[in-house]
This record gives structure tokens, sequence and C-alpha cells, in this order.
């Protein structure tokens, strides 16, 4: 399974607090994911159709990966929220919990008498994560809001992209998954408050703010120079020599000379240590300016070598330069293998499944990484039950639609 992810030893530092995650698609149910690996007892709440992140991407067996990977250590149980019967079972669930997260649009709980007000009522020490594109708050308060919209809003696309090119959106969903890993940050702070204090409270957290704030100081240098960041590519305004370089057996390494000794151990390795000696080198401006010799003389190395030639001068000289991987270089390399950046979790059908290990490694509270992500409704019968639900309240329940059938669940009405 990989370094940390070992099903044995310690609980998790979150052992023992309970999180609900009603929240649907990525952003949300990440923060449930992240802390669910390290020891929390998450109860995914979803619609009867399911969170829509089942039907997300790559499939196999009808069944989406992306799921697989962020529904792992999660027990579900499908509730109508809508319905008086599913909001009843919510509410009885808080009681139990010590996190909800949910991401409908601002003001969907509260039409259900499901509001923070209502739920910090019936558990005062609830920390209440609220997940919506553009906050709580604001002009923009009811706009639907995807990962999309706020890497466009946010700065992202507009800096992403060649120079000549059009402003340039990730492929993967990447102000969700920081605005997940924010959620999860926020939620172990207020966790903490409620500790000390038996005081539980709202986190509104929007999609669009996590990822302008990581985009730096362009705020501050348009406010204080005037300065409108604009696209180029590999190239930054703060780190020379910098980029992806093409390698003569077709392969890539990028490399970083964000300092000045860097930069010259860079030049070094390449065979122009006179350029280390130029009066512009010592600053970065002068190398900014020089921007394109510099580029010119590390891309003429690195297209007459191989990609594992170019490496080895480089870690030979101490330069900071790596490899560009794909997914399948990833899978197999043996230090993310060994650290278990890359583990297996077990699949009821499919056996092991390689996903990403822990995000974090914590010495006397590891975290783990064991199962994939639940049928829909598979803990359905078990979780009502615990909250006092009859089994013919249940078998209603499934008639009416308020919960979906669990799908080969022992047990189950």
């Amino acid at each position: 399974m990989g370094e940390g992810s070992s099903p044995d030893g310690p609980p998790g530092p979150l052992a023992g607090v309970r999180v609900i995650d009603a929240a649907s698609v990525y952003a949300g149910p990440l923060i449930g994911t992240l802390m669910g690996d390290f020891g929390a007892d998450v109860v995914k709440v979803e619609s009867p159709a399911g969170d829509a992140l089942r039907a997300w991407g790559w499939r196999k067996d009808d069944e989406s990966l992306w799921w697989s990977l962020i529904g792992r250590h999660k027990r579900s149980v499908t509730l109508l929220l809508s319905d008086p019967r599913g909001a009843e079972a919510l509410r009885r669930l808080v009681r139990t919990a010590d996190v909800l997260v949910e991401s409908f649009r601002p003001g969907t709980l509260e039409r259900w008498g499901l509001g923070p007000e209502t739920l910090l009522e019936i558990n005062p020490r609830l920390v209440v994560v609220r997940v919506s594109g553009f906050g709580q708050t604001g002009p923009y308060r009811e706009r639907p809001g995807f990962g999309t919209l706020a890497e466009s809003m946010s700065g992202f696309a507009a800096t992403n992209g060649e120079a000549d090119g059009p402003p340039q959106l990730p492929q993967w969903p990447l102000a969700d998954g920081v605005a997940g890993l924010v959620g999860a940050f926020a939620a172990t702070m207020a966790l903490r408050h409620a500790e000390r204090t038996g005081q539980g409270q709202v986190v509104d957290l929007s999609i669009y703010e996590p990822l302008l704030w990581i985009l730096g100081a362009q705020l501050t240098a348009y406010d204080q120079l005037g300065k409108v960041p604009e696209r180029q590519g590999n190239a930054t305004d703060f780190n020379v020599p910098r980029g992806c370089y093409r390698t003569a057996d077709g392969g890539w390494v990028a490399l970083s000379g964000a300092t000045l000794p860097a930069a010259r151990r860079i030049l070094t390795a390449v065979g122009r240590r006179d350029l280390c000696e130029e009066p512009w080198f010592g600053s970065i401006d002068g190398r900014l300016a020089h921007r394109d010799e510099l580029d010119a003389a590390i891309g003429a190395f690195a297209a007459s070598r191989d990609r594992e030639a170019v490496l080895a001068l480089f870690a030979e000289a101490g330069a900071t330069a790596a490899p560009v991987y794909d997914v399948a270089d990833i899978a197999g390399d043996p230090h993310f293998l060994a650290r278990g950046t890359v583990t297996r979790a077990e699949h009821p059908d499919w056996g092991p499944v390689l996903m990403q290990g822990l995000i974090a490694r914590m010495s006397a509270t590891p975290g783990r990484v064991t199962g994939t992500g639940p049928r829909l409704g598979e803990h359905t019968a078990e979780i009502l039950g615990e909250l006092g639900f009859s089994r013919e309240a249940l078998r209603e329940m499934i008639r009416d639609g308020v919960v979906a059938p669990a799908r080969d669940e022992p047990g189950a009405p």
C-alpha cells in the first residue's frame, strides 16, 4: 500500500470526529475525503439519484473512477432533503456530528428548514462548511459556480498560456481542488475552536478565493506598480532561467533557477559558465532582460542529449531539474511508490486500485488509505437504524423515493 497507508497502526488525528459530507461533485466532497484519510468517520449524504461525481469522467463497470477516489473512507446514505422525512433524518444525524459540509446554492438549505441557525440550535458545537462558487454574501452569491468560473475570474486563465495564444483553463479541476484543501484546513481550525470553547461556527468558503490567494502578489503589484500580469508560457517575472526543455530523444526536462546560486549551477551544468560572469547575471532584472539568451543556451544543451543524460549532468552539478512526468511515469516512480505518494486501495470488485496516497505524513498520528468509494446508499439502512428509524419507516421512505434502495447490501429492506 505504500508508507502511511496501512489499515493497522494508531488511529488518525481525527479519530472520533464525525463529518457529514452533504456536498456534491468535487470541492466539498474533497474536504470529507481528506478528513477521512486522517481518521474521521465520514457519512456521505447523497440524493437518491446520487452525487453527480458518480457520473464523472472515466468509468469501469459503470462506476466513475473519480468516485472511487473521492468517495474513499465514506459511508453512503441517501436522503431527499427537500422531503420532511429526509430533512428530519439529517437533523438527527447532525446531533451526532462535528462537521457538516454542504455545497448547495446559497439559500437552499434555508428553504428546507436546514439552515445553519437551525443546525447550530440542534448542535451548538457543529462546524458548518458552506462551499459555493462565490460565497454566501455579495452581489454574486446566487450565481451558480463551478471551478471553471473560478479559474476564469481569479486571474488564473488570463495569465495561463502562451503569450500569443488565448487564455488557458486547466485540464483538471484546479479551483475545486485548492478549495477542498483550504476547506479541510478551515474545518480543522474551526474544530479546534469548538474543542476549546464548545462553540460551533459557519465557514463560508467560495471556490474562487483560494485560487486567487495562491496566485501570489499580483493584486499588490497592480495596486503599487500598475502592473497587469500577462500570459508568457512557462516564463515568470521572478524566476530566470525557468522552463521545460526538449531532449534529443523527445523527452522533456523542467528546471528552475529561482535563486542566484541555482541559476549559476544550471548554466555551469550546460557548459555556459561564461554567462554567469556577465555583469547582468547577478540580478533578477538582468537575467530577465537576457531570458532569451539563457533559454537558448539551455535549450541547445538539452537538445543535444537524451533525457537521462541531461538529468544526470544536472544532478552532478546540483542543479534543480526534473523530468516532466506523465501519469505512467508517476505510477512507476520508485520514490513515489516508496513514500506512498501513489498507493492502492481495495475495491470490492476490482481488487487493489491505484490512486493518490496521503497528502501529508504525520509521525504520531498517521493517516491511512483503505477502501474505495461505496456503492450508492450502501450504508443507508445501517445509518438510519443508528438514528432510530424503524425498518417500516425505512421501507416507506424507499417506496416514496426519499431514500434509494441499496444495491447488494446485506439486510437491506
